[in-house]
């Protein structure tokens, strides 16, 4: 058989001497347990990856179709590739990123609608393709392509895929939320489409490559790309088996409301403007209050949900303004901004506040969080003159929940992804500006939604002293590809995670990631560097 048989759509007839039920099993089972030999045999012959541009897509036009050689590909540096190339963005776990294998790189533009324009790249190895295909989710506003999440996938033997949603980060009307501006088909793609079409493109190119589709599809990714994936599970719930979703901000208006109020709160009443010492004066004393011996020496609190530290234990008892404690005002902003903004008519708390442990990153300068104030005035409401300083709490995020949430919100019922066998990994930072307790209780409803397959099928990672999808003291490194593939091929479910913290391209420490409500405790004897000194128990435990 040849490698150009190989690639057909459909199978070639098996010879005669295999038409028996045996043999067929014997065959059947040598195919599906060794794609790297089928992957391997085709090698050597370059042409196949040309051959995929006569291959026809529906509304797709190919723009590049190449193969390229062994650590020859280096992704376009800017600040996209500045976070996404850290170890804690690393889809393997890996501290550094391999050099890339041989493979056919085949870029393309969708456009199922007139004024759609979605750049998408599939990637195809070579040699080693281990029967897989991983979707790389975006991140902040997308508009470019995940190429460092694409090689690290590529170097794991994975069939990878990548699209800018279908706007170009690069130019002046691509930044941002701009490009929503009196595009209703870009906002589409941006929310759902184009996820969805790359991933059928890049089934379609995957089956024509090898001559059979992908035992497996997985997406991964975190911030917009965790959100892309929660999507995904909702909307076509046959893509993926299994989805990695990194701190997804679900609902989109209520956590961007949540972004904008520390500085609409400060902005309207400057009292309650609070320096960045002040912040960091108050982050010390929730350290000293709540952080157990390992989150002391490590820098971070260990269990941030258990912290009963309250802002007023540091008031300024005199009345004077000192540099070791806080004004009264002062303590009724950190209040302000764990608690989250309220709506006044229902007074109900819109989106939760960051948890305690997180106040370096606290800001309250009476200043507009840019990416979520483009939500409200390019999305939502359509006018780039949109005064945010007017926001209302209950009409305008009623209004634009109204506009958005059809296209960007996910309910609690993944039902059908889950039933159908589907896995979804949710992992958050405690000291992400978005709060784990909301995303446990996200959580807790899907799981409670789909019965039996929520219980087999859902996992929550909370991640001590880990910042927004990665960074900050605690470690923030480990394989998602390993643990989603693990769950969804062996059924090993990530009940218990090792990561890593990495210090110029070194593991300095290692500590394991306990699945939700589990928390990694010290055993009080060992190194509190090493992940065998922690076990993962029930919360409250001693």
């Amino acid at each position: 058989m040849s490698c150009q048989d190989l690639r057909m759509p459909h199978p070639a007839p098996l010879p005669a001497p295999c038409l028996r039920r045996p043999c067929r099993r014997a065959m059947a089972g040598a195919l599906l347990a060794a794609p790297l030999m089928v992957a391997g045999a085709c090698a050597a012959q370059a042409a196949g990856c040309s051959d995929l541009a006569r291959h026809v897509l529906p509304d797709a036009t190919f723009t590049t179709v190449e193969t390229v050689k062994a650590g020859s590909w280096h992704a376009p540096q800017d600040q996209l590739s500045h976070i996404m190339s850290t170890p804690g963005m690393n889809l393997a776990g890996h501290p550094t990123e391999a050099a890339n294998p041989t493979f056919c790189r085949v870029a393309m533009t969708l456009h199922p609608t007139a004024d759609s324009h979605i750049r998408t790249e599939v990637w195809l190895p070579l040699k080693g393709w281990n029967g897989r295909l991983l979707g790389v989710g975006n991140f902040g506003w997308a508009g470019s392509l995940m190429y460092d999440g694409m090689a690290t996938g590529l170097s794991e033997g994975y069939a990878v895929a990548s699209t800018d949603t279908g706007h170009d980060s690069a130019t002046p009307e691509g930044q941002g939320g701009r490009f929503t501006l009196g595009h209703p088909e870009k906002m589409i793609d941006y929310a759902y489409r184009a996820d969805h079409l790359m991933t059928v493109a890049a089934k379609a190119l995957v089956k024509t490559f090898y001559g059979h589709e992908a035992t497996h599809a997985y997406w991964i990714g975190c911030s917009l790309g965790g959100l892309e994936g929660l999507i995904e599970a909702k909307r076509y719930p046959e893509d993926y088996d299994g989805i990695v979703a990194g701190a997804p901000p679900n609902p989109i208006v209520s956590f961007n409301a949540e972004q904008l109020w520390a500085g609409w709160m400060s902005y309207h009443d400057p009292a309650l403007r609070v320096s960045h010492d002040k912040f960091r004066l108050l982050n010390t004393a929730v350290m000293n209050a709540c952080a157990g011996p390992v989150g002391k020496k490590q820098g971070f609190v260990d269990e941030p949900d258990r912290c009963t530290f309250r802002p007023e234990q540091i008031l300024c008892r005199t009345g004077a303004n000192t540099a070791n404690c806080l004004t009264a005002d002062e303590v009724r902003a950190a209040r302000n901004i764990y608690q989250g903004p309220v709506d006044p008519q229902t007074h109900t708390v819109i989106f939760p506040g960051p948890a305690k442990g997180s106040e370096y990153g606290f800001s309250a300068d009476g200043k507009a969080f840019p990416v979520a104030l483009d939500l409200f005035r390019y999305a939502a409401f359509q006018n780039p003159d949109w005064d945010w300083t007017t926001l209302k709490w209950d009409t305008d995020i009623q209004d634009a929940t109204r506009k958005i949430g059809p296209l960007l919100h996910v309910d609690d019922n993944l039902t059908p992804f889950l039933a159908r066998g589907g896995r979804l990994l949710l992992y958050i930072g405690w000291n992400d500006g978005h709060n784990p307790q909301q995303l446990a209780s996200y959580y807790q409803a899907v799981q409670r939604h789909a019965g039996a397959a929520g219980h087999d099928g859902v996992r929550l990672i909370t991640i001590p002293g880990m910042e927004h999808c990665h960074g900050g003291a605690g470690c923030d490194t480990f394989s998602k590809l390993g643990a989603i593939d693990n769950w969804v091929s062996h059924g090993q479910a990530p009940d218990m995670i090792v990561a890593a913290r990495v210090d110029e391209g070194k593991i300095v420490r290692t500590r394991p990631l306990c699945a939700w409500p589990a928390v990694a405790r010290y055993n009080g004897q060992g190194d509190m560097d090493d992940a065998r000194s922690f076990a993962c128990v029930p919360p409250g435990a001693n």
